[in-house]
């Protein structure tokens, strides 16, 4: 610790103890307690206290919030920007570089640079936008601390639109919606669904009436988590087959016979048409929806075109987990044909590639080197399809 203990501990004054209440912090943070600390300044321990905790407010006396400390010296990459930072963006506005040179220089996204000019930027002697690293720095570090005073809880006025409008049991989106057209230039007005969500569930907060959560269209006074698989609700009433069971001929495209479906839709979810690609010829039969994708539709086209097709090309059929395959099993059951599902947000695993393999070409018309097309050509032929 580069500091010196003063050795006169005659009081001070009005003098700022600031070298002493750096120095403390350090000493905290390298686990000295509040006494030994303070006797090691020779400072009153009333005062390592206040630094610390800060002071309630006592009759005519007003408190005193706690000691702003200082940063902890980096030990390793952060996902925050550091002093060091700031002052290299300082020194590069003032080269005249753009913000994309300084983002890759300090490996920040561009919209970072940005935001943190704009946020932590001020005017210099009224006229000039300057960014000053060491201003930004104490900014940033005042905005910091956690919890915040929630928006609207510092805004009666929103509060009670708010509280009107849940009664009338409107959703926090139409709420949200709602602020933004009565009070259309008045931004401190203005808040997403997610505030008022938060401001219903998350317990301290104390925004809303916690009575209000009832008034929601869910009925639920708590926010239901589903952050893990196991907590989340299933994607279809009756269970999936993952790909990963599916059997390892349809991975390695040597029998023909499984297929592999999705849906094509149109601008504006104005129409769709489904597709079946058997894997080793790449076949391409086309499926007429008419009528709309809803679970009904697709189930009684993918059996009308699956029918035409004889058995022994009809081995297996794998989806991505597309809501219009809710009645797979209904499908499975009339058309003899198991349904194999991807992982959630993996629809690319029903046309993996099989290592080792030749890749087949992207062309619905080609067919890989390693199996004729015209073998499954005679099949449907043969079957009067």
């Amino acid at each position: 610790m580069e500091f010196k203990i003063r050795e006169s501990r005659k009081p001070q004054g009005s003098k700022k103890l600031t070298r002493e209440r750096e120095a403390y912090f350090l000493l905290m943070r390298q686990g000295v307690s509040n006494t030994e600390a303070c006797r090691i300044l020779g400072i009153n321990r009333r005062t390592g206290k206040r630094w610390r905790h800060g002071t309630n407010p006592t009759g005519n006396k007003k408190g005193a919030p706690p000691a702003v400390r200082p940063a902890a010296p980096p030990s390793g990459p952060s996902r925050y920007l550091r002093e060091a930072d700031r002052i290299h963006i300082a020194d590069r506005l003032r080269e005249k570089a753009s913000v994309r040179q300084i983002a890759a220089e300090l490996g920040r996204s561009p919209s970072t640079i940005s935001r943190e000019t704009r946020r932590n930027g001020a005017l210099w002697r009224g006229t000039d936008w300057t960014y000053r690293p060491f201003a930004a720095q104490r900014r940033a570090d005042q905005r910091r601390p956690r919890p915040k005073p929630g928006k609207i809880g510092q805004n009666p006025e929103l509060r009670d639109f708010i509280q009107d409008h849940l009664t009338k049991r409107w959703s926090p989106e139409q709420i949200c919606q709602a602020l933004r057209t009565a009070f259309p230039d008045r931004p401190e007005m203005h808040v997403v669904h997610e505030t008022i969500y938060q401001a219903l569930y998350v317990q301290g907060r104390g925004e809303l009436r916690r009575e209000l959560a009832r008034a929601l269209r869910t009925g639920r006074a708590i926010r239901k988590p589903r952050r893990q698989a196991q907590q989340r609700r299933p994607r279809y009433a009756h269970p999936m087959v993952m790909n990963s069971e599916r059997p390892a001929e349809a991975a390695d495209r040597a029998v023909p016979g499984h297929w592999e479906g999705d849906l094509i839709i149109s601008k504006d979810n104005a129409s769709a048409i489904g597709t079946l690609v058997e894997r080793s010829t790449r076949y391409l039969m086309l499926v007429h929806l008419p009528d709309g994708r809803a679970t009904d539709r697709v189930r009684d086209a993918l059996v009308e075109t699956v029918s035409r097709l004889p058995r022994h090309l009809k081995r297996s059929l794998t989806w991505d987990q597309g809501s219009e395959m809710g009645r797979h099993h209904e499908f499975t059951a009339a058309a003899d044909v198991p349904v194999y599902f991807c992982d959630p947000a993996s629809p690319w695993q029903h046309a993996k590639r099989s290592a080792g393999k030749p890749q087949p070409s992207a062309c619905t018309n080609c067919s890989p080197p390693h199996v004729s097309d015209h073998v499954l050509r005679r099949s449907l032929e043969s079957a009067g399809t």
